[in-house]
This record gives structure tokens, sequence and C-alpha cells, in this order.
């Protein structure tokens, strides 16, 4: 089925916008569209490419001409056909084109709210967790998300510039043996050619007590026409080798995204999705849940959903906890448990990862944990009765839970 943008409807099934905004004057033919070098030499970087397009408001004008020393505006011409002309406020188009709001200041932005460049032992490499690393690779992408938590470095136009040294970072890996994992990250490392995806993880490989590597991309998202059947050969050749994807909405998942997901898939490739909790684009538990199980139709498990990190100018994007919140609340127990991702809020200043959840746990002590399920139900659970437990923080705990 082919559609264009402005046939959005709700993502719930898989369409094709192709070619789209590409179709006039003869349109283009079907081996350059599916080129993924000529959609990388294709995209949408200027205001001039975007109003040719698109009906700009006032905010994203605006917000064009100020990105310059921010993060760069490019598209893929694959994701820019899922952008309607004619509606600011579209959830594909929040998300990349620039808008003023990026110029707003709040107390609470930081350039690098993961703490990052504090873990950096060697230049591109981060080691904030005990037995794993992130690896940048490179700072460009196929597209550029507007809330990218690396913003600072990403794109080559940001305050900093990522200068890894791949020697000093292969050495640092080879002497720190407590290392068995690795995530390809940056940027988006499957923007490199096949031959130099294959040296990076032939390379890793070649460190025997790294057990299992990690990719981080979007390019499955944003340049489908780039998971080709020979790149699928070589990550494969590479097992065990996982690969994190992003997606925010289920418009996002075309029938060239689910076809590029099953590729990597009969790779023998797990696949897991990673969504950034966004206002007015999947801040809605019937979006979530289309996106969710979509996902799981695409053979991929949704993994992650994070709160929008406190990057600089992001704050017109930042939902509130709660709201992440309330999607778990309502699909955990309302739908597959594979469907469920786990709601997260990566630390400011590079704390990691802490789970947030709905309050499950009434009341716990030696003798028992009082509990509640999706449907408000309470139940009691006997304990072990091991006082060396660290149990949950007490509360006051009244009999009649267990009868409301």
């Amino acid at each position: 089925m082919i559609t264009f943008a402005t046939e959005k409807g709700d993502g719930k099934t898989f369409v094709s916008h192709a070619p789209g905004y590409w179709s006039g004057s003869g349109g283009i033919a079907p081996e350059l569209w599916n080129d993924w070098k000529w959609q990388l030499k294709n995209r949408v970087t200027s205001l001039a490419q975007l109003e040719k397009h698109l009906d700009l408001s006032e905010e994203e004008r605006s917000g064009v001409l100020l990105s310059g020393d921010k993060l760069a505006l490019a598209v893929t011409p694959h994701f820019f056909n899922l952008i309607p002309r004619d509606n600011p406020d579209d959830p594909i188009r929040r998300q990349m084109i620039p808008r003023i709001e990026e110029t707003w200041t709040s107390p609470y932005d930081m350039a690098d709210p993961c703490g990052e460049d504090s873990h950096m032992p060697v230049p591109g490499l981060v080691h904030r967790y005990p037995d794993r690393v992130l690896f940048l690779v490179t700072d460009r992408c196929a597209s550029y998300c507007r809330y990218c938590t690396r913003s600072r470095v990403v794109s080559g136009v940001g305050e900093q510039e990522l200068h890894t040294n791949f020697e000093e970072a292969y050495r640092y890996l080879e002497t720190h043996t407590e290392v068995r994992d690795v995530l390809l990250s940056g940027g988006d490392a499957l923007i490199f050619s096949d031959d130099k995806i294959d040296k990076l993880l032939s390379r890793l490989r070649a460190i025997k007590h790294i057990e299992f590597l990690r990719i981080g991309t979007r390019v499955p998202i944003f340049l489908p026409q780039g998971i080709t059947p020979e790149l699928c050969a070589i990550l494969a050749s590479h097992h065990p080798l996982w690969m994190s994807v992003h997606v925010n909405h289920p418009r996002e998942l075309t029938i060239e995204v689910k076809q590029a997901l099953e590729r990597l898939a009969n790779a023998g490739i797990p696949l897991g999705n990673q969504s950034v909790l966004l206002t007015g684009v999947n801040d809605d538990l019937e979006t979530m849940k289309t996106l969710v199980h979509k996902l799981l139709m695409c053979r991929v498990r949704p993994y992650y959903i994070y709160q929008c990190d406190l990057i600089n100018g992001s704050s017109h994007l930042r939902t509130s906890v709660a709201k992440g919140i309330e999607i778990i609340e309502g699909l955990r127990g309302h739908t597959t448990g594979y469907a469920v991702p786990q709601f997260v809020i990566d630390a400011p200043g590079g704390g990691g990862k802490v789970p947030i959840n709905p309050g499950y746990i009434l009341y716990h002590d030696n003798e028992k944990i009082v509990i509640r399920n999706y449907e408000g139900k309470i139940f009691e659970y006997p304990e072990t009765g091991n006082e060396n437990v660290q149990f949950a923080p007490q509360r006051e705990y009244h009999d009649e839970y267990l009868y409301s």
C-alpha cells in the first residue's frame, strides 16, 4: 500500500510513502530511490529544500535559521516522506524539523546530561558501567533528531568535536579484561561502508574477553535501503551481535522499514527498540500501544522507553515522568509481556539508567510482601524471614489494603 504523508492515519498499518515528495517531474527511478548512497546524497538539509515541500510555521523557520550552531538539519528522502506538508504539530515533524524553542533555556538543561565526558578514559570510549563500554565511532547520522542527547558533538556543528582515538580505544579494551560488552554508537556506525564496519567489528572480535557486541542505530528507520543482504551477512559473521533500533512513533514503521528489520532478524540479530518519550509524539497510551504491537510484528522487542534527557534546548519536547509511569501502567497486564518496555531515566550527571515503575509493592518486611496487580487487586506473599535481606522501604500498612 502506497500513501502520501498527508494520509498519515494512526500508523497501525504498514505503508510505503515512496516516492512521495520526489514523485514530481517524472519521478525518480526505483533503482536510485532504493540506493542508500542516493538517499544520503539527497537528504533535506536547508531551509530552501524544506520550503519547497512544507508550509513552515514561523517557529520552524526561525529554528532552521538558528540550527547551524547547535545541531545540523538533515533528513533522508525516505523519512522526509513521513512528514505532512501543512501540520507543524505532526509527531514525525516535531522530531526532525528545528523549532525556535530549541533556543529556550531551562535551569535543568545540560550539555552532557548523561555525564559521558567525565567517564571517558580515552577519547571516544565511555566506561561508565563495570563490564561494558560505549564506543563512539562517529559523529554523523543518516538524519538528526532534534532531541539528540549528544547534540554537543553530533553532526559537526555543535559546541564540541568528537575525536575518537581508535587505536588508543583498542589498547584500553585489550588491557581492561572486565569489559565483556561493547556498544557501538555515536553518531551511527551503520552509515559506514560495509568494509569499514567489517574491519571495526573484526578488530573488536579479536579481543578475546569481549563476549558480545551491540550496535545502537536508527539507520534501519531513516535509511532502510542501507540494510542490504551484504551488510546483514557481514553482521552475522560477528555473532553474538545484538542491535538496538530507535523508533518513537508507529508511522515510522513503514513497509520498507519492516523489510529491513526482517532482514536483520533473519541474519540472527536480536533486535530491541529504544523509544524516547516526547511531548506531542508518543506521550499517550494508544500511540505507544500501537507502536509496541507493530514492533513485535517486525520481530523487534520493545526494550526501553527513555524519559527525555535534560539536553540543552529540549524542554519543549520533554514530558512529565508521571506520563511515562501512566503509559507503563496502561501496558503491563493489558497486553503481552513481550510488548512492555522498561521505562528508565538516565540519571543526570552520569548516574546510569534507573528503572521507573508504577508502585506495585505496597509493603515488605521479613514476614510478607503486599503487592498489587494491574487490575489494582491486592495480594500477600510470604517472605522467607531472612533478616539479612535488604527489604523495600517500610511503609505504613493497614489490613484494609487486602480488601480494597
